[in-house]
């Protein structure tokens, strides 16, 4: 695979990023929910009046992981007050780490969660946080493997449905 890069989105990005979300959604989550619960989330989640509307949120920035003109994944971070969750002013929450199947293992997520440690160094962020769900065993081994900690749990909704989310920080080390 030719070299991977991580670029920021923007609004012209917008169908692009609509394709991958639904469909690494789908990937990851289909199997071991319905297909009601997934079709309502990815309706209410990544339509396009939605989508638009966090990438105009100047607290929130989307990257993409490209190689050959293919959107492998994208990462969509939020500062401030487009955190979902106010765990601490001056923390970065990774809202979404998104990558294609077809590329699981090939460096695209850790590239992605990269970016985010050198943003939060950049703006002087405290930690970095994020949710994943507690039964998502490959995301659970990939953020501890890069020194996230669980710090708590929330519930997420997905329909008609409650799961449990962990939340993950990662502290930023100020030398």
């Amino acid at each position: 695979m030719n070299t991977i890069e991580i670029r920021k989105a923007t609004l012209s990005d917008l169908e692009a990023i609509q394709k991958i979300s639904t469909q690494t959604f789908i990937e990851t989550f289909a199997a071991v929910n319905t297909p009601e619960n997934i079709a309502n989330y990815v309706k209410d989640s990544f339509n396009s009046e939605q989508l638009t509307a966090e990438l105009n949120n100047a607290n929130s920035q989307f990257y993409l992981a490209t190689a050959n003109n293919e959107i492998l994944g994208y990462l969509k971070i939020n500062f401030g007050d487009a955190q979902t969750e106010t765990i601490n002013k001056n923390a970065l929450e990774v809202h979404r780490i998104y990558v294609s199947q077809a590329f699981h293992g090939k460096n695209v997520g850790q590239l992605l969660i990269d970016k985010v440690k050198e943003i939060a160094q950049q703006t002087g962020v405290d930690h970095i946080w994020l949710g994943v769900w507690e039964e998502n065993h490959r995301a659970l081994r990939f953020y501890t493997k890069n020194g996230f900690v669980e710090f708590n749990k929330h519930v997420f909704t997905l329909g008609n449905e409650q799961q449990t989310d962990l939340l993950m920080q990662f502290v930023i080390n100020k030398e």
